[in-house]
C-alpha cells in the first residue's frame, strides 16, 4: 500500500560515521542537490567518536547530530539511535565513506516505498578506480545493473538503503549482531510477506578504506553474525582454500579480459585470503563475547589506506573536485 501523504512526507538520511572526513564533505554536498519534488530532507549523524573533524564538516551542512559512546556502539544500536533521534517518514541510511552517483539518488531510492512496491529498498554500491579489484567483482555481484522490486531473497545492505518508518518502529534493528543487521531485518520483514527492493538506479560510489587486517575482520564481524541469520552456512577450510584459489584466479581473469592493471595479482590473492580466512573465523567463533572482543567486533575501525571501485561503467563518474558547490 503506498505512502498516505496527507502532508509533505520526510525523507531522513542517516548517516553512521566514525572519522568519516575524507568523504563527508562529498556527500553533504551531494545530499544538498538531490531533486527531491515529492518530499522535504533532513541528514542526520550518528557519530561513534570521531575525531578528524566529521562532525564540524557534517554542523557546516547544517545536520542534526547525535552521538553514541565506543562501550554502547553496535552497527543495530547505532541506527536504532539515528532512526529515533530523525523526524523523517522515510529513513535513509548511508555509509560516510559513500558519495551518491548522481541528483536522483534519493528520490529513486525511496520511489518503491512510496508507490507500495517495496517496504525496506537498498541501492547500487559502485567505486573508482583505485579499488581492490577482487572487491570490485564482488560489488558487481551483488549490486548487478537491473533492478528488482521485489526482489526473492533477503539479501540489503545499509551502505545505502531505505526503510519505511512505521516498518522500523514495528521492527528495529538488532542491536546484538556484529554486523548484517540488515539481513537480519531483511529476513524478518520478509517472513511476514513484506517486501524488499534492490534499486540499480539508485547508485553510490562506496569507498572503502581498510588495511588487509580490516578487510579480514569485517568478514570475520559478518560471517559472526550471520551464524544467528543463517545458522545452517558452515565453511571448512578446504573451502576457504578453494574459495580463495578458484575466486583470485576468476578474478585475474576478468582483469586481463577487461584490461585492468591497477590490482595486481598479490593483491587480489591477499584480499580473497583476508576474505574468506576471515569469514572462516568469524564462522567458528564462540557466541559469549568478551568486553574486548565486543569492541573489536562491534566498533568500526578506520585507516587511510584508500580501497575503491569503478564497476559502473556506462554512468559517468563525479570526481570530487567536480561536485558543484550547492546555490546558497
Amino acid at each position: 500500500m503506498p505512502l498516505l501523504r496527507e502532508r509533505l512526507v520526510r525523507a531522513s538520511v542517516v548517516i553512521r560515521t566514525l572519522n568519516e572526513a575524507e568523504h563527508l564533505d562529498d556527500l553533504m554536498r551531494m545530499i544538498a542537490r538531490q531533486v527531491t519534488p515529492d518530499f522535504d530532507v533532513e541528514t542526520v549523524l550518528v557519530d561513534s567518536g570521531s575525531k578528524d573533524g566529521t562532525v564540524e564538516i557534517a554542523r557546516r551542512h547544517g545536520a542534526r547530530i547525535t552521538t553514541i559512546s565506543k562501550s554502547e556502539f553496535s552497527f543495530g544500536r547505532s541506527l536504532n539511535r539515528g532512526c529515533g533521534f530523525a523526524a523523517g517518514d522515510l529513513l535513509v541510511f548511508v555509509s560516510g565513506h559513500c558519495v551518491p552517483a548522481d541528483e536522483h539518488w534519493l528520490a529513486r531510492l525511496c520511489r518503491p516505498l512510496l508507490d507500495g512496491r517495496a517496504h525496506y529498498t537498498y541501492g547500487r554500491q559502485i567505486g573508482d578506480d583505485r579499488s581492490n579489484y577482487s572487491e570490485r567483482r564482488i560489488f558487481a555481484k551483488y549490486y548487478p545493473e537491473t533492478s528488482q522490486l521485489p526482489q526473492a531473497d533477503f539479501f540489503c545492505n545499509n551502505a545505502n538503503s531505505a526503510l519505511l518508518r512505521a516498518v522500523w518502529e514495528a521492527y528495529p534493528f538488532d542491536e546484538t549482531l556484529t554486523g548484517l543487521e540488515d539481513m537480519d531485518l531483511a529476513k524478518r520483514l520478509t517472513a511476514t510477506g513484506m517486501r524488499i527492493g534492490y534499486v540499480a538506479e539508485a547508485a553510490v560510489f562506496h569507498h572503502h578504506q581498510e588495511t588487509w587486517r580490516e578487510v579480514k575482520r569485517r568478514f570475520e564481524r559478518e560471517a559472526l553474525a550471520l551464524r544467528s541469520i543463517m545458522p545452517e552456512v558452515h565453511l571448512s577450510w578446504l573451502d576457504v582454500l578453494r574459495f580463495v584459489a578458484v575466486s583470485a584466479v576468476g578474478d585475474w581473469r576478468s582483469a586481463r579480459r577487461n584490461g585492468t592493471t591497477s590490482t595486481p595479482l598479490t593483491g587480489m590473492i591477499r584480499y580473497r585470503w583476508s576474505q574468506f580466512s576471515g569469514s572462516y573465523k568469524g564462522n567458528h567463533e564462540h557466541r559469549i563475547l568478551s568486553q574486548s572482543a565486543k569492541e573489536r567486533f562491534f566498533y568500526p575501525n578506520i585507516s587511510r589506506e584508500a580501497d575503491q571501485d569503478e564497476w559502473l561503467k556506462p554512468m559517468r563518474r563525479t570526481a570530487p573536485n567536480e561536485i558543484e558547490q550547492p546555490e546558497g
